[in-house]
């Protein structure tokens, strides 16, 4: 009975889903790597709304994608993932916040850094978002193309 629901969908999802869910108690209580994080995007960017925001804003992209995943229409989901963890990838790769982050004490100070530990996670989100993607792409009942027909973008054969 359990090996019905071990697929490999089902097991992406669940990880694309502790990946986001777990991260919203730093995101939505401003914890010092939050702080820390977005306000270095907010300074880089010149939007200090993003500094001051923007984690709640991603907080609950990352909440919508989560309950997405696991109705019918996981693939929308699966594209909001992508779509928040290319974001997370740019941001580390490209400005100033770079791939390794500071670990913080509970009082705010840095004790270490995470090794890279939060990209690494954003790039297995990526990654398995884009499998999940892939593989609807592939099925006979794809909702992604069902969708692309229907706006247009792919022509009936």
């Amino acid at each position: 009975m359990l090996k019905k629901y071990l697929t490999l969908n089902n097991l992406l999802t669940l990880f694309i889903m502790f990946v986001f869910i777990q991260s919203l108690f730093f995101k939505f209580s401003d914890s010092f790597e939050t702080v820390f994080i977005f306000s270095t995007l907010g300074d880089w960017s010149g939007l200090e709304w993003f500094g001051n925001y923007g984690a709640y804003m991603v907080g609950t992209a990352e909440l919508i994608a989560s309950i997405i995943l696991v109705t019918k229409f996981r693939a929308i989901g699966a594209v909001m993932a992508l779509g928040i963890m290319t974001g997370a990838i740019f941001f580390h790769l490209a400005t100033p916040l770079g791939v390794v982050q500071p670990a913080f004490d509970a009082n705010g100070h840095i004790i270490g850094d995470d090794a890279g530990g939060l990209f690494i996670m954003a790039c297995l989100v990526w990654l398995s978002a884009l499998v999940l993607v892939i593989r609807d792409l592939r099925s006979q009942d794809s909702l992604l193309l069902s969708l692309l027909k229907q706006v247009g973008i792919i022509k009936e054969a």
